[in-house]
This record gives C-alpha cells, structure tokens and sequence, in this order.
C-alpha cells in the first residue's frame, strides 16, 4: 500500500488536537453567545422593573 492510499487517522494528522481554527471559532462563539444571552437577560430585567 503506497502512503497516500492509506487513511489518516486523527493521532497521525495531530495527535487528537482539534484544529486551531476550530478551537478559536468554538470560543468566539460562545463569548458571543453568552454576552447575547447576557444582553437579553438584563433587557428583561430592566422591563421588568418597569411595570
């Protein structure tokens, strides 16, 4: 079997590391994610406040 017939698995491509690219979307989404939830918590609790 020649080299690049064989498959790759994950350890020979990085040792099991996600990719980095990956890594930094995953955490710029749930920065983002919670800074929204954290936006629309304090809007409902401000209007809540108010009646």
């Amino acid at each position: 079997m020649s080299e690049k017939s064989r498959s790759v698995t994950g350890e020979e491509r990085g040792e099991g590391k996600f990719p980095k690219g990956l890594v930094l979307r995953l955490f710029a989404y749930l920065v983002a994610g919670h800074l929204f939830a954290g936006f629309l918590y304090l809007l409902f609790m401000l209007g809540g406040q108010n009646q």
